[in-house]
C-alpha cells in the first residue's frame, strides 16, 4: 500500500490509521513522577522505536520560523499564534504553530471531520506528509507519543496518539528537545530513543523526561518515560 505521497505504508502505519478512526484522541495534563519497575509495555506495533535515532537534518527557513515561534512560546499558559487564539492543550498548541506557517493540521481529513486532537494530526501528516521513526528530525517535525494517559478508561496502557510535540533541536547523544503543552503551559521536554527507559545519564542529565502521571492501581505495564511512550515522528514541511 502507498501513502498520499507515493512512499510504501508499513502495515505498523495501516494499523495506526486505524486507531486514528476508531478514537481521535487529546491529550491530558502531566506531572512528573517516578516510574515503576519496567516491564513490557501492551502498545499497538509502531515498527522500530529508532535506536539509532536521532540525528539533526539541516532545517529550511519555514522549519527554523516554525521552531522560533515554539520557543517564543516558551513558559505561556495561553496559545495565541498570529493574533488567533487556540485550544489550550497540545494538539492546540502544534496546530497554531503551524498555521504560522499556512498549514491546517485539521483539514482535509474526508469522513473525519469533526473529530479533534492528535488524531487529527496524525491522519494529516499521513494524508499531506510523511511518518517516520528517523535516525534523522528535522526542526519543526511533530513527534507523537502513545499512552500518556488512560484515555479508554480501562485501567490498560493501550491508549494510542494521545500527545503531540514538535522538535526543537537534537543534542549530541541524540536526545530530542521537543516543545509542547502540558499542564503547566507550553515547556521544552526531552526524549532520548537510545536509552529510553533511562529517565537520567550518568552524568545527571536529564535525557528522558516524564511525560505520564503516575497513577495509584496504574497497570503493572505502564510506562512514563518520553522515551518510552514515542511514537513516530511526522514531517510536514519539506
Amino acid at each position: 500500500m502507498l501513502d498520499s505521497v507515493g512512499h510504501p505504508r508499513s502495515p505498523a502505519i495501516s494499523l495506526l490509521i486505524m486507531f486514528v478512526v476508531v478514537a481521535l484522541t487529546g491529550c491530558a495534563t502531566i506531572e512528573s513522577q517516578p516510574a515503576q519497575n519496567e516491564v513490557n509495555v501492551m502498545v499497538p506495533t509502531t515498527g522500530t522505536r529508532g535506536e539509532i535515532c536521532c540525528a539533526m537534518a539541516k532545517g529550511m527557513p519555514r522549519q527554523e520560523a516554525l521552531v522560533q515561534t515554539a520557543v517564543g512560546l516558551l513558559g505561556r499558559n495561553r496559545i495565541e499564534v498570529g493574533g488567533r487564539h487556540y485550544t489550550p492543550d497540545c494538539s492546540g498548541l502544534v496546530r497554531g504553530l503551524y498555521a504560522m506557517q499556512r498549514v491546517d493540521l485539521y483539514d482535509g481529513l474526508g469522513e473525519l471531520d469533526g473529530g479533534n486532537g492528535v488524531g487529527r494530526i496524525f491522519t494529516h501528516v499521513v494524508e499531506h506528509g510523511r511518518i517516520h521513526y528517523g535516525p534523522t528530525v528535522h526542526p519543526g517535525d511533530v513527534v507523537f507519543f502513545h499512552n500518556t494517559w488512560d484515555f479508554n478508561r480501562d485501567g490498560l496502557p493501550n491508549d494510542p496518539l494521545t500527545h503531540v510535540g514538535v522538535v526543537e533541536k537534537v543534542e549530541r547523544d541524540g536526545t530530542v528537545i521537543f516543545v509542547s503543552w502540558v499542564s503547566a503551559g507550553v515547556e521544552r521536554y526531552r526524549m532520548n530513543l537510545r536509552r529510553p527507559d533511562m529517565h537520567k545519564a550518568p552524568d545527571g542529565r536529564v535525557i528522558n523526561d516524564y511525560l505520564r502521571r503516575k497513577e495509584s492501581g496504574d497497570h503493572q505495564a505502564t510506562r512514563y518515560l518520553t522515551g518510552q511512550l514515542f511514537a513516530a515522528f511526522g514531517t510536514v514541511l519539506r
